[in-house]
């Protein structure tokens, strides 16, 4: 999978995806320390171990750099930055209950905007899946020869 390239300084306004979400009862905040063994079992539990070890790194930035998707007291879904390198974009998941509300354009616009703010001017999504939704929603563009990237060689559990 490829790796994209965003500039911060364009990015599409972030106020309306939270709005939109608020309308939902959806509520898009940063996660709290205290509440890290229920978000990395949630991750593992639908994502896989190794996005709960990029999630547990979040928890341990100043500020914490996951933003995390709440519905009815339930995590829906979370976005992270500066994970498995500074300065990308990633992890994000939604729960699939909960996909087609705007939840993973609101997490991909707050994790960027919150990378903007502390004084990125660009971001990198690492390992991308869908290409056109990134590039739809905040203008990313394809890193020629990003493949694997910074991904390559990493390890992989023993087969039994």
């Amino acid at each position: 999978m490829t790796d994209m390239l965003v500039k911060l300084y364009t990015l599409p306004p972030l106020e309306p995806e939270l709005a939109g979400q608020t309308a939902q009862g959806i509520t898009i905040r940063r996660g709290l320390a205290p509440e890290k063994h229920v978000v990395l079992e949630w991750v593992e539990q639908h994502f896989g171990g190794y996005w709960r070890s990029e999630c547990d790194v979040a928890f341990s930035r100043d500020p914490v750099s996951i933003w995390l998707a709440v519905y009815e007291e339930r995590l829906v879904g979370f976005g992270c930055y500066d994970t498995t390198g500074r300065g990308f974009f990633g992890p994000t998941g939604v729960s699939e209950t909960m996909r087609g509300r705007g939840v993973g354009k609101a997490l991909l616009l707050v994790c960027l905007h919150a990378m903007r703010d502390i004084g990125y001017g660009y971001a990198v999504i690492g390992g991308v899946g869908p290409i056109d939704f990134y590039q739809r929603v905040c203008g990313a563009q394809v890193i020629e020869d990003s493949t694997p990237g910074i991904y390559a060689g990493m390890l992989r559990p023993p087969k039994e």
